[in-house]
């Protein structure tokens, strides 16, 4: 049960401050709370408080390290697309977390008669051939499940960044 309820929430000029000197990261230093904290002017506690008040209310979804997997020579990207029966999109949801090597993993409507698939997982290898080892993995672990799957391999980066919040 979330300790703070949205309809006694309302967001002020600190709030937005946080969101906004935060859109693009976080600065890279020991404290980063506290550094962001002193160029607001208020306490490192309040920095946390404030964000796990957003966080548990979902106006903020969530606060974490946003990796440039190409830097890190992950340069084969696919977006593998499954076509599942609706009671079964969580266990194989579960199934891919399970493995540890899926990104992003996300159930979508399904849009016959073109498009039948409802889950997209979203795999990353230094090569192809490991690219194409863990979408194996993945069909050999959900086995059963499935009824029909294909992959849309990246080759370019589309967008990296979610909403940007501007001055008003």
């Amino acid at each position: 049960m979330n300790k703070f309820k949205i309809e006694n929430y309302k967001n002020d000029e600190v709030d937005m401050a946080i969101i906004k000197s935060t859109q693009n990261g976080l600065e890279i230093c020991e404290r980063p709370y506290l550094e962001l904290a002193n160029a607001l002017n208020v306490t490192e506690e309040e920095i946390c408080e404030r964000l796990e008040r957003m966080y548990q209310i979902n106006f903020v979804r969530k606060n974490a390290v946003a990796t440039n997997h190409y830097k890190l020579g992950f340069i084969y990207n696919a977006m593998t697309v499954w076509e599942l029966e609706e009671d079964h999109i969580d266990i194989v949801g579960e199934i891919f977390r399970e493995l540890g090597f899926v990104s992003h993993c996300y159930q979508r409507p399904k849009l016959p008669p073109h498009w039948n698939y409802n889950l997209f997982a979203m795999v990353h290898g230094r090569n192809e051939n490991e690219m194409n080892l863990q979408i194996e993995k993945m069909k050999t672990a959900a086995d059963g499940y499935i009824l029909s799957m294909d992959k849309i391999i990246s080759s370019e980066i589309l967008k990296k960044t979610g909403i940007r919040l501007k001055d008003i």
